[in-house]
């Protein structure tokens, strides 16, 4: 019974034709992982509603493009032409987002190859891991922060910033350093790692003594870590 349930539409077939029936259950199967893998894949996060439709239908669109190749080499080579042309139109999304795009392309091919059961598991797996990811918060890390600092260009910012950032900072290092307004302003970009996340707004009024209460802003490194 359960291998009857992970045999192959296509397995049976002695033809290379493809019957309407298949195609439609195929298809129908495609949408209804489609429908799944965004649910599972938007729990706790923040995308675009037209990233939810694309992710939707991605494996469907998959699924027909693999059955329509059918063992063709000439198809397969420009439908993997077009797929690549894809990639260079299309706004970078984060890490997540491009991961999610393959699983969808994973389960649309293998549905598309008739193996619908195999699928439906694989969809579940990966989509399930994601979420399990997400509640575990896999590679977040809370007291790591993004540090950017304002100062005017008469100030000089080699060490001026040290005795605050050890106070409140178990580690920290300058990465960037950029000028801006006419070359009037500077902007500093600290990597650090707080020693008491509760601490923000302190170290915050201590830096704008230092920097002439200029801009100073601080947000979490996943923010600016999220694109690949």
């Amino acid at each position: 019974m359960l291998d009857s349930l992970f045999r192959g539409v296509f397995d049976s077939e002695l033809t290379a034709v493809i019957a309407p029936a298949d195609f439609l259950l195929c298809v129908a199967v495609s949408l209804l992982i489609g429908l799944l893998l965004c649910g599972m894949t938007m729990w706790r996060s923040k995308s675009s509603g037209s990233f939810a439709v694309t992710l939707a239908l991605l494996p469907a669109v998959v699924c027909v493009v693999i059955m329509m190749v059918n063992g063709n080499v000439g198809a397969g080579v420009a439908v993997a032409g077009a797929f690549s042309l894809v990639r260079f139109r299309s706004v970078p999304g984060s890490a997540r987002e491009i991961g999610a795009i393959f699983i969808a392309m994973g389960a649309g091919l293998i549905a598309g190859m008739g193996y619908l059961a195999y699928a439906a598991l694989f969809a579940l797996t990966l989509g399930g891991a994601t979420m399990l990811y997400t509640a575990l918060r896999l590679g977040e890390r809370g007291r790591c922060r993004t540090l950017r600092i304002t100062i005017p260009e008469d100030l000089d910012y080699t060490g001026v910033f040290d005795p605050v950032l050890k106070e409140y900072a178990a580690d920290y290092a300058l990465k960037h350093v950029k000028t801006t307004n006419m070359g009037s302003l500077y902007k500093l970009t600290y990597d650090l790692t707080l020693r008491d996340p509760a601490q923000e707004k302190a170290l915050i009024d201590e830096l704008r003594l230092r920097n002439g209460n200029l801009e100073i802003s601080i947000s979490s490194q996943a923010t600016a870590a999220a694109g690949l």
